[in-house]
């Protein structure tokens, strides 16, 4: 038997983490998934959101590096569950299991390449600052041109 999946979406709200009784941590969200095509009536993408729980260091992982409307990739199990609502009716939930969970953007808010969106703190708000390698690193800037690219 199979029961792989893997999506690309972005995070509707911030991760909520949590621990069990034993210590365990597990962390939840969800994603915004666009469909692949578009609606005959509205002639837009249609989007589904899908739960992600996930568990020890994926959860402290997705925990402290991922926000709401940053893009992750998540690769996991579809897991069905059943459960009872405060009227004691039964009720059933699909969401997905993460195994893993990847950056889906590789820079932070659609920022220019070389920049980082700093957090102020204090206020809330943010900044571009150019980015420097440091000191001790081992790549350096060209600074010399070879001109046009022979193809």
């Amino acid at each position: 038997m199979l029961n792989r999946i893997i999506l690309m979406g972005r995070l509707t709200r911030d991760p909520e983490l949590r621990h069990t009784q034993s210590g365990t941590s597990v962390v939840s969200f969800s994603l915004a998934v666009d469909r692949d095509f578009k609606s005959r009536e509205s002639g837009e993408k249609q989007t589904d959101f899908i739960d992600i729980v996930a568990w020890r260091n994926t959860a402290e992982f997705v925990s402290k590096y991922f926000t709401k409307g940053r893009m992750a990739v998540v690769e996991g199990r579809l897991q069905i569950r059943d459960w009872n609502d405060r009227d004691g009716n039964k009720r059933r939930s699909a969401e997905v299991v993460a195994d893993n969970v990847y950056f889906g953007d590789s820079k932070r808010d659609g920022d220019s390449a070389g920049t980082y969106r700093a957090q102020n703190e204090a206020g809330g708000g943010s900044a571009s600052i150019p980015y420097t390698p440091p000191a001790d690193s081992a790549f350096a800037a060209l600074t010399d041109d070879d001109g046009e690219l022979p193809f």
